[in-house]
């Protein structure tokens, strides 16, 4: 289809009167760092915080995102061979890349409807996270993307190995893990990065609590 034929329609209620009704700004605060540094620890930590201060939040995590939008070939077999190898998501380069960019778009939609909007993905590529800021902010304001780094070294990740994702990748069951033989791009400029070795996930919510209530996204 014609991209002209695809018409943007305005919302009869803004993005301002909705935070307006919160009490506070929607944004995104995006975790991102190998698997098992803790992102969705962490991020469902300061939800519950968000939560318990009255401030509307969602979690959007990366296993429970490929669960629907963003399901595998596999789970999408029932609709038929082609559909599910045309719509589902793997894990190659192009396909983590597509990941990133559906999660991107609704972390935005989120954002619009004032929604504190906590993402938990591996994000391995640095320009799939800047398109995202990009995309974020050019649909609604410089500052809403808080990029978050958990910055766990891949020695203690792999030795967490909560999914048993590191043990298949060294025994040659499952290719394409990052941090093993696929690369992590870690940010350059992250508004916040947390020292996932050193601090428990209640001391790192409370730090990316902290944060955005000094950047003025939530109440102080």
């Amino acid at each position: 289809m014609d991209k002209t034929l695809v018409t943007w329609h305005p919302h009869a209620v803004a993005r301002e009167d909705r935070e307006r009704l919160n009490g506070h700004r929607g944004c995104v605060v995006w975790f991102t760092g190998f698997s098992g540094c803790g992102k969705s620890t962490v991020a469902n930590a300061l939800d519950r915080r968000l939560f318990e201060r009255g401030i509307h939040s969602f979690v959007l995590d990366g296993d429970n995102i490929r669960h629907g939008l963003n399901a595998s070939p596999a789970m999408l077999m029932e609709h038929g061979e082609d559909y599910a190898r045309r719509f589902g998501l793997g894990f190659s380069e192009q396909d983590r890349r597509e990941n990133i960019r559906r999660i991107g778009t609704v972390s935005q939609l989120f954002a619009s409807a004032g929604l504190v909007t906590l993402t938990a993905f591996v994000s391995p590529y640095r320009r799939d996270r800047d398109s995202v800021r990009q995309w974020v902010e050019t649909n609604g304001r410089v500052g809403d993307f808080v990029e978050v780094f958990v910055d766990t070294p891949l020695e203690i990740c792999e030795a967490r190995d909560p999914k048993g994702l590191y043990k298949k990748a060294r025994s040659g069951e499952l290719s394409g893990m990052t941090g093993i033989d696929d690369p992590y791009e870690p940010p350059e400029r992250p508004e916040l990065t947390l020292d996932g070795a050193n601090r428990s996930p209640s001391e790192l919510a409370d730090q990316v609590f902290t944060w955005l209530q000094s950047a003025g996204l939530i109440p102080g």
